[in-house]
């Protein structure tokens, strides 16, 4: 798995020491494992249809990425309903989608 500079730098605190360790209330440990636990599960499947161009150019990345493009694919759609997607790439895709749509009709 390929981590980020933040993840790595966490790593390296986490290793040295350096991170407290708080008294974690037992209800609130629960309650995170729980939501954790709710992230991590899929329990949908889901089929879409896209262009051959689109999926391969999605393959490469999540190789690049050492990743499955399934995953890939989750994660760019977890980061846009969770709002992290930057606002200018959300409203280009909507733009272009609008462009294709109205040259189709």
């Amino acid at each position: 798995m390929k981590l980020d500079t933040y993840e790595k730098e966490l790593i390296q605190l986490d290793e040295a020491g350096k991170i407290p360790l708080a008294n974690v209330d037992p209800e609130e440990k629960l309650a995170l494992m729980a939501a954790a636990r709710e992230t991590l599960h899929k329990d949908k499947r889901i089929n879409i249809r896209m262009s051959g161009r689109d999926l391969l150019s999605i393959k490469r990345k999540a190789n690049r990425f050492g990743m499955p493009y399934q995953t890939l694919i989750s994660s760019v759609l977890h980061q846009y309903v969770s709002g992290d997607l930057k606002p200018t790439l959300v409203e280009e895709s909507k733009s272009l989608y609008q462009q294709r749509k109205e040259t189709k009709s």
